[in-house]
């Protein structure tokens, strides 16, 4: 889908206007067991029109994608505005102007070559399947998912903005179980990330090796011991940095947040961490290379640029739209994202990082006396205090900075920005989690990642 000419309708903004055309696709295929239990194949397309007036947003959007629908949108969004702005302006963060930095380009990630069918689709999930069975006989359940989501993209702004974006994600979970004791153990991991099912995968013996490293961690965890209760000294490696940037810290620095009272509303140009942390919400390549979830121009159209949040230990930015950049005085960061052609954009992250820094992995563990090195979350929630807990599957001990038993699902808990400040380490590699997606009020996708860190938090666990 490529809303060809969509130029032709800026004749109408008679107010501020953004015109978005949108598709997404899916696809959803799962197995359990060996059985499909889930086959989808879908899609959503339509438009949506917002025009600003008086400080507030008019609204309108349609399933139809004919020049009819897009007239209409234009017109009823700005007779919202309006109508909104005559009655509900007294609140408004900004009368306008808003801040203008229009992009334009044409982005588009898809594959090249032809594109498998659902039914070829399914034979590379079972392929993954049997594999499992053949080789882990004992695995008391095994599921198998493939995910894939294309978002497609075409922008038109009252400031200048006219875009077109098409990025992917294609993503497979494995997930194993087996009985140790009377009690189910389970591992999960996920593979993939940005581009189309050729893009990112070829032959499912190339995700073996996976499945085997995988189930080898499961039987380590399986002979596991449970973490300690209390405040240790832990190794978080990269998985739990990026889940700690995006839940425990970003959150709390998206403008809309902060305006909603999080804890960083006083704490701009103050220290909230070590100085060794620098976090980064990532526009669209880091460190030279494309990042999981690009993007060059946002649902705003604004230019997208990276948000540098914390540097050095001091909080130096929010994450904005155009209208909370109006409300600080500040710069948009191309932050406003929407998921369906039926959402307004709101103030979302898009690859959230701590950069890495000097020092090595197995230093960073070899300096622990009695700790914890943890690998894998499972899940997190967070507050805007920067208060959070995360569910912790995969880690082991460590003792005399030495690796010892593996260790069964746990948590951490902690005030991120309490916790940042025990930082004393960070690792000088990075890697980024491939399948996150951000709930906030529309579940998308989103990058997170960072380095390995050493720092003191709180663990649960069993006394």
């Amino acid at each position: 889908m490529r809303y060809e000419d969509i130029g032709r309708h800026a004749s109408r903004f008679k107010e501020y206007v953004e015109l978005r055309v949108q598709e997404n696709r899916s696809i959803g295929i799962s197995l359990l067991n060996g059985d499909v239990v889930g086959n989808a194949r879908g899609a959503q397309t339509g438009l949506s029109a917002r025009a600003f007036k008086n400080g507030v947003w008019g609204f309108a959007s349609s399933p139809e994608l004919d020049d009819e629908s897009a007239r209409a949108a234009v017109d009823r969004a700005i007779e919202n505005a309006r109508f909104l702005g005559a009655r509900e302006s007294a609140g408004a963060l900004t009368k306008g102007p808003l801040p203008s930095r229009p992009g334009r380009g044409d982005y588009g990630l898809g594959a090249a070559g032809p594109r498998k069918s659902q039914k070829e689709l399914i034979e590379f999930v079972r392929a993954v399947d049997a594999y499992c069975q053949k080789y882990y006989p004992g695995l008391s359940s095994r599921s198998i998912s493939l995910s894939c989501l294309d978002m497609e993209k075409t922008i038109l702004t009252a400031d200048g903005a006219e875009a077109y974006s098409m990025t992917p994600r294609t993503i497979i979970a494995v997930s194993l179980t087996v009985e140790e004791g009377g009690e189910p153990i389970d591992l999960y991991e996920v593979y993939g990330g940005r581009g189309q099912f050729e893009d990112v995968f070829d032959d499912p013996r190339d995700l073996f090796p996976n499945v085997d490293a995988l189930a080898d961690n499961l039987a380590r965890k399986s002979k596991g011991v449970y973490a300690r209760p209390g405040v240790h000294d832990v190794v978080l490696d990269s998985d739990l940095a990026g889940i700690l940037a995006h839940e425990a810290i970003g959150h709390t620095v998206e403008a809309d947040g902060v305006l909603g009272g999080s804890v960083a509303a006083d704490a701009m140009g103050r220290r909230v961490a070590s100085p060794l942390v620098t976090l980064v919400d990532f526009a669209n390549t880091a460190l030279g290379e494309t990042c999981p979830v690009p993007i060059w121009v946002d649902d705003e159209g604004v230019e997208a640029r990276d948000a540098v949040l914390i540097e050095d230990g001091v909080l130096r930015s929010y994450m904005h739209n155009k209208e909370s950049a109006a409300h600080f005085g500040a710069e948009p960061t191309g932050n406003a994202r929407a998921y369906g052609f039926y959402d307004e954009p709101l103030i979302r992250m898009r690859n959230t990082a701590i950069l890495p820094g000097e020092s090595k992995l197995q230093d960073m563990i070899a300096s622990v006396d009695d700790g914890y090195y943890f690998m894998r979350s499972s899940n997190g929630q967070a507050d805007s205090t920067s208060e959070f807990m995360f569910g912790v599957v995969m880690g082991f001990e460590i003792k005399g900075g030495k690796l010892g038993d593996a260790v069964r699902d746990t948590t951490i808990s902690g005030v991120a920005f309490d916790m940042l400040k025990t930082v004393t380490a960070v690792s000088d590699d990075m890697s980024w989690s491939c399948g996150g997606m951000c709930g906030k009020k529309q579940s998308i996708p989103v990058g997170m990642g960072g380095p390995a860190v050493r720092c003191r938090v709180n663990v649960g666990g069993r006394a």
